[in-house]
């Protein structure tokens, strides 16, 4: 029950973060797309960077157990999904958890981006076997694998001489980085 209890805490939280910062505004998100006001843009690497550099930090220092990582296999598919919900952004404005703040803030446009997102969903699984059938599906650079090695975590390395919390460090040192200089406007 606690772990319903803290789910439903930290997405309220989450939510509220979104809604503040703008990205529940579709205008927002085309603007950060567009390139004319990177805002938004400068949070969201902010919050991936500050990510990064916590959670392999608690890594290194033992703070955070290697046993909860989860590494997603990389296939086909998931860049052909990943060019099609980019699409879907830019078009829409919204991502799915975008929408659902959205649609919690009481923006209807929101509802009918989620039930594009359901038939989307729908249509995906009633075609999964042809999917499949075209090897989008099939593992690639080792499926699922790390950048560098994380010692405990299982996981096999594409670079295995290079210790892939200290890549997490870095990315995240440089998303920070490229979030504090880069301008808020272009235009």
């Amino acid at each position: 029950m606690m772990t319903i209890i803290l789910a439903i805490l930290i997405g309220g939280l989450f939510g509220f973060a979104l809604d503040r910062v703008g990205a529940t505004n579709p205008g927002y998100i085309i603007r950060m797309l567009n390139l004319t006001n990177l805002h938004l843009l400068k949070t969201i690497m902010l919050a991936i960077g500050a990510a990064s550099l916590l959670m392999f930090l608690g890594i290194l220092t033992g703070l955070v157990d290697v046993g909860h990582l989860s590494v997603k296999a990389a296939y086909g598919g998931v860049f052909v999904g990943g060019l099609l919900l980019g699409t879907g952004f830019a078009l829409a404005g919204y991502c799915p958890g975008t929408s659902l703040t959205a649609a919690a803030t009481g923006r209807k446009d929101a509802l009918f981006f989620i039930l594009g997102g359901l038939i989307g969903a729908a249509a995906y699984m009633v075609t999964y076997s042809g999917v499949k059938a075209t090897g989008l599906l099939n593992d690639i650079a080792g499926g699922k694998s790390t950048l560098g090695s994380i010692e405990g975590s299982g996981y096999p390395a594409l670079f295995d001489d290079l210790s892939g919390e200290m890549i997490g460090i870095v990315i995240g040192i440089l998303f920070i980085a490229i979030a504090a200089v880069a301008p808020s406007k272009l235009r």
